[in-house]
């Protein structure tokens, strides 16, 4: 009501300052100012205000008051039109953006995006935006004004292109509304004006691929004028292409309208010509011509400069293109094909010279390196419309066959010696990118049988007559970049993962086998053979390399080869085990420690079932484990070695896909935890021990995280019964808990909080204490009992959902375990439950302040984790009659007091049925219950 009251006064104000012609420019931007600033903070608000909260304000808004606002801007805007007041204008047009630009549904569109979806406009705009005058207004102010204030009409402009279809009253409004927008559109492609500006340019070409993003093509050919329409279209869109340099940034919308009209073909009803025929092949054309004119322009060779250097950018921008080429995919396959022979030829010859121009070489392989990006971007998608399957086939096959013939040159001769130039790693890049597309579309038993037209041709043109030959093409390939590249992470990495891809893909995987060169990768994995494994920039790269050599090894069902597999890595351990303690802090010792634990967390990734970890774990222990504990304790202040040794360790106590699963009689599992303990212990002592560093987290949170991530692996693996420990008095147990907990309480709360990977294993290991270990920490002094608990507070209200559950749960074991042995309970005996009577006889707000914050998360935050929350809320709720009656009586007199009484019920009904037990079914029913009154609390 207040709101709805400022913008009549705000609306009457205005009005006065047309009607009296007064100097009262400035109330009037005053009142537009406010306006502005009301829309802002409705739509993104920069209060402390809970989000729910918000969110209803928001909608109250938006269903009573922005309509009128619009209505205001629009009204200024038509009155300010002829006004040589710049400052109102912009004011008044800024007002108009704000309000189309509003969250209508709550969905938080990211404006920072390429892309937004259908603008939600409410059904009581639609007078305003079937009148014809709204659209012209924003032309208009587009013809007079010069930027920003063109590019803020154009960008109101592509927000009404973008409102939904249900908007309009009939098809015959939405037809009419459409036709507009195409004439003016149209005025704006004859006369040019404003598009010399970027910022009008950019926004334009936003507009036109909102054209097909909201409308059909049976709609766009229907309209009168369509057939200049699309001409003109066209030609801009080419003559962009030809403008690369200065319009790269914007061609991506052009290229999104021309692919969404090409797909619609097949939809297309009616007689009306769509004219696509004609004039997408152009496009097409435009745009591998405009990439080469790239080229041979240059770019300096900087990785933010370059388009080729940034593949992934590069695959987005290039998405659209595939179904431009396989409209008229003779024609433009033919195009393609025409301008890579003579480039290639070229390349060809220069293999065989012994000296030539490094810059004429590198000027060729970014062209190369530009079609094969195009070849693989149209491999991206098998067919489309336009041609036939097998001809499609067929181009295809083509179009890989000059690919494939590329690699033989690419090695080979003068070439083989470019390996260290930019423009041959990202021409390898790009050759990468075309194995992982045709891999997907033609490489399986499945894609053979569907695709013998491909194989058929490229038999013809190569002798590759199925998949099998061609992936060893691929592995060969893949080989020679691990031997040859050797300070190129980039080439490295990319050329890891496609092996990888390869690798574990099931029926590639099984074909992998098979290949002479895999069988030589799998029993020569050593740095002789892969120059790469010795250099220090690529030894993360090391992990994905052995995950990939796992993947092979773990396929065949043999402890024989998997032993003489593990030949390699076999003499590293005896070298590092042989090295005495005085020669073990040498830099020698130090990479070879790191590149191994890389390889071998590497090879643990790969363990994926009970006789994989068998064959890992019998060839790890015993003789080979003690070597970790022995580096750590030498290089316990040096990070570059801890970590990779830790992050080994995570992964090998880690019981993914029920793995770590031992003979009943076996003593494995005690064993393995017995080494876990040694290990922590070992770190913890030390990095304890060692002062603070410059860079803290590095230094030692890091380190920290990854044993807190060690240890609730190895608690919750399900491999161990840790009863043993104590029973026997073996303190592997007590002593990993005791250095864990010495090492959280290290680390400041805030500091906790800042670090989102040491959050996360903090809170993890936290639930994994108080639901299997509590009694070691109810045994705890009060204070450091306090700060825990305290802290699991701090995680509840924090955003990340699963720290919240993980939270939760610890909460709900904490106050069950209080229900089950105090509340409920006769006089406690248990030392565990005297020592928790006592800390809360110490601090009694305890419970009730955790219960408050829970039910103000459920309240009065978006919560997507009420389930979870609703457990600890009925455990602790159970505790005390008296608990829940304060803080019913507290959330009560927060509230207004015509609204008690149907409160003061809701809260009743909350614990309908539900009984002083902490039951599953009584669980559920007051999750139910929690559900329905949180619905009725916050009705108003």
């Amino acid at each position: 009501m207040l709101i709805d009251m400022l913008i009549i006064n705000l609306f009457y104000l205005l009005f006065f300052c047309f009607s009296f012609k007064q100097a009262t420019s400035d109330h009037y931007a005053i009142g537009l100012k406010i306006l502005n600033q009301l829309v802002s903070e409705m739509n993104q608000p920069n209060t402390g205000l809970p989000s729910t909260h918000h969110r209803r304000v928001a909608c109250s808004f938006r269903d009573q008051s922005l309509y009128q606002i619009f209505q205001i801007s629009l009204t200024s805007l038509r009155q300010l039109k002829n006004d040589v007041a710049m400052r109102l204008q912009e004011l008044a047009l800024s007002l108009s953006l704000k309000c189309l630009s509003f969250d209508f549904v709550g969905t938080s569109i990211d404006e920072s995006s390429e892309e937004f979806g259908t603008v939600q406009i409410p059904s009581s705009w639609r007078p305003v935006l079937e009148d014809p005058s709204t659209l012209q207004i924003f032309f208009d102010y587009y013809a007079i004004a010069t930027s920003p204030l063109s590019k803020e009409a154009l960008e109101c402009l592509v927000r009404l292109a973008s409102v939904r279809r249900s908007l309009f009253s009939n098809d015959a409004a939405r037809s009419k509304f459409l036709a507009h927008l195409m004439t003016l559109t149209k005025e704006i492609l004859q006369t040019g004006q404003g598009l010399t500006d970027h910022d009008n340019y950019h926004e334009y070409c936003r507009l036109l691929g909102r054209f097909r993003v909201n409308y059909q093509l049976s709609e766009l050919v229907n309209v009168d004028g369509y057939g200049d329409w699309i001409r003109l279209v066209a030609e801009f869109t080419i003559k962009s292409l030809q403008s690369w340099q200065w319009a790269s940034s914007s061609v991506y919308y052009l290229l999104g309208l021309w692919s969404r009209l090409v797909t619609s073909v097949p939809y297309l009803k009616g007689d009306a010509p769509s004219l696509l025929d004609e004039f997408v092949p152009k496009i097409t054309e435009g745009f591998i011509t405009s990439r080469f004119n790239s080229v041979q322009a240059g770019f300096p060779d900087d990785l933010s400069d370059n388009p080729l250097d940034n593949v992934e950018l590069l695959q987005d921008q290039l998405d659209c293109f595939p179904y431009l080429c396989r409209f008229q995919y003779e024609s433009s396959g033919l195009y393609i094909m025409n301008m890579m022979e003579p480039i290639l030829r070229t390349y060809t010859e220069r293999a065989r010279v012994q000296t030539t121009d490094g810059n004429e070489l590198s000027v060729i392989e970014a062209k190369l390196a530009w079609i094969v990006h195009i070849i693989a971007a149209i491999l991206k998608i098998k067919q489309s419309t336009g041609s036939s399957a097998e001809l499609q086939e067929v181009l295809d096959a083509e179009l890989s066959a000059r690919v494939l013939q590329l690699i033989n040159v690419s090695d080979s001769g003068l070439h083989s010696q470019r390996y260290g130039e930019l423009s041959k790693q990202r021409l390898d890049r790009a050759i990468l990118i075309f194995f992982q597309h045709f891999r997907k579309s033609y490489v399986g038993d499945q894609a053979v049988h569907s695709s013998k037209q491909l194989y058929a041709r490229l038999s013809e043109l190569l002798g590759l007559h199925d998949h099998l030959v061609l992936l060893n093409v691929i592995v060969g390939k893949i080989a020679t970049n691990l031997k040859c590249y050797t300070e190129s992470e980039e080439v490295i990495d990319h050329t890891l993962n496609l092996f990888l891809e390869l690798a574990s893909g099931y029926m590639t995987g099984k074909l992998l086998l098979k290949l002479d060169a895999i069988k030589f990768i799998v029993a020569n994995h050593t740095r002789e053979c892969f120059p790469f494994l010795e250099e220090y920039r690529c030894s993360r790269s090391r992990t994905t390399f052995y995950y990939t050599i796992g993947w092979l090894i773990f396929m065949d069902d043999s402890p024989v080869k998997f032993k003489s597999s593990m030949e390699p890595l076999s003499q590293v351990f005896i070298s590092l085990e042989s090295t005495h303690d005085s020669m073990f802090r040498t830099d020698a010792v130090k990479y070879a420690l790191i590149g191994l634990m890389r390889d071998l967390r590497g090879i643990a990734m790969a363990t994926n079932s009970r006789r994989t970890y068998g064959l890992l774990f019998d060839w790890l222990y015993p003789a080979h484990l003690p070597l970790l504990l022995k580096g750590i304790s030498h290089w316990a202040d040096t990070p570059e070695v801890t970590t990779p040794m830790l992050k080994f360790m995570a992964e090998f106590v880690l019981n993914k896909a029920q793995r770590l699963t031992f003979d009943s009689s076996s003593p494995n599992g005690i064993l393995l935890f017995r080494e876990v303990s040694k290990l922590i212990v070992a770190y913890g002592t030390r990095i304890l021990a060692l002062p603070n560093a410059a860079d803290i987290y590095a230094y030692k949170y890091k380190g920290i995280w990854i044993c807190l991530t060690i240890l609730s692996r190895a608690l919750v693996g399900n491999y161990v019964n840790f009863g043993v420990f104590g029973l026997y008095g073996d303190r592997a147990l007590a002593d990993a808990l005791d250095i864990a907990l010495k090492m959280t309480l290290s680390i400041p709360l805030a500091d906790i909080l800042a670090f989102r990977k040491l959050t996360r294993a903090y809170f993890a290991f936290l639930e994994v204490m108080f639901s299997s270990h509590i009694v070691f920490l109810l045994n705890l002094d009060t204070n450091t009992f306090m700060h825990i608990v305290g802290s699991l507070e701090s995680g509840l209200k924090g955003l990340d959902t699963n720290i919240s559950s993980q939270c939760a749960s610890a909460v709900d074991n904490l106050a069950a375990f209080y229900f089950n042995n105090i509340t409920m309970g006769e006089a406690p005996t248990l030392p565990a439950a005297l020592n928790l009577a006592r800390h809360i006889v110490d601090c009694p707000n305890l419970f009730p302040e955790i219960l408050k914050t829970l039910f103000e998360i459920v309240l009065f935050e978006d919560c997507g984790n009420q389930w979870s929350l609703s457990r600890p809320m009925l455990s602790l709720i159970l505790l005390s009659d008296q608990i829940f009656s304060d803080l019913k009586a507290q959330i009560l007199s927060s509230q207004p007091l015509d609204q008690h009484q149907r409160l003061s019920l809701c809260f009743d009904k909350l614990m309908a049925d539900v009984t002083q037990s902490l039951d599953s079914k009584n669980r559920d029913r007051f999750t139910q219950n929690l559900a329905v009154f949180r619905h009725e609390f916050r009705v108003k």
